[in-house]
């Protein structure tokens, strides 16, 4: 028996990267997850990965209030409620002050921002008594790397969120916290490195971790996996940094 046993739980971004790792994590350990995904071959990809029996892909973008609605109509068909919500998908494009644009701007924020709220406010009425709520939030939110500007904007807004929303929830027992990973080995960094004005790789990125190295998906999803469980029932609107000690000494 897995700490997750009869367990329900939404993963946003579950396709790949932390999102498959921790849908990976919390099935193997004996939840249902529900992973959502904007396309259908990654998302099927990434059932066959985690295995039919433990997961089901709903194909649908957070920022479009209809494609959550059907991921909630399949959590709601399963008929067990709701135990664990992982928000995290997220847009990241990078642009300097300069170059930032309304499109820029908006794209970020509708995922980012309004996607995050949506995703957690519409599993409300599913969410089982002692539900765990984690945002996915980055050590970007308290930077001021050049050009990450919105986007770190956004995740300093999901940071927020978690406190605010932790204090809400509290009187139904639901814990809200958020994480804020650093660099990790994932597509989303595959698309980034080797880009930009000065292309920046994989090492030169490690060389500024006090690890000496990036972090992998599955590190995160191991913090993940504890606070969606009641290994971290003291935890409450809470930050943790996985970040390998980049933003921390």
């Amino acid at each position: 028996m897995g700490q997750f046993e009869d367990k329900t739980a939404v993963i946003t971004g579950g396709s790949a990267g932390i999102g498959l790792a921790t849908a990976a994590r919390l099935a193997a350990e004996g939840a249902h997850v529900f992973i959502t995904g904007r396309r259908k071959a990654e998302l099927d990809a990434a059932v066959d990965i985690i295995g039919p029996a433990g997961a089901t892909g709903v194909v649908g973008d957070i920022s479009d209030p209809t494609d959550l609605d059907h991921l909630y109509d399949a959590v709601r068909t399963r008929g067990r409620g709701l135990d664990v919500v992982f928000a995290n998908a997220a847009s990241a494009s990078f642009a300097t002050l300069e170059q930032t644009t309304e499109q820029h701007f908006h794209q970020t924020f509708d995922v980012n921002v309004l996607g995050t709220l949506l995703t957690v406010q519409k599993a409300l009425p599913l969410l089982n008594d002692g539900a765990s709520v984690i945002l996915n939030s980055s050590v970007r939110a308290g930077d001021g790397v050049v050009a990450f500007g919105t986007y770190a904007a956004s995740k300093a807004a999901i940071r927020s969120y978690a406190r605010t929303w932790a204090n809400e929830l509290k009187e139904r027992n639901i814990r809200v916290n958020a994480i804020s990973p650093g660099t990790i080995d994932t597509p989303g960094l595959d698309a980034v490195v080797g880009t930009g004005s000065t292309p920046v790789t994989k090492d030169q990125f490690a060389a500024g971790i006090p690890l000496d190295r990036i972090g992998r998906p599955d590190e995160v999803a191991n913090v993940v996996a504890f606070l969606a469980s009641e290994q971290s029932s003291f935890i409450l609107g809470a930050n943790l940094y996985i970040d390998g000690g980049e933003t921390q000494i």
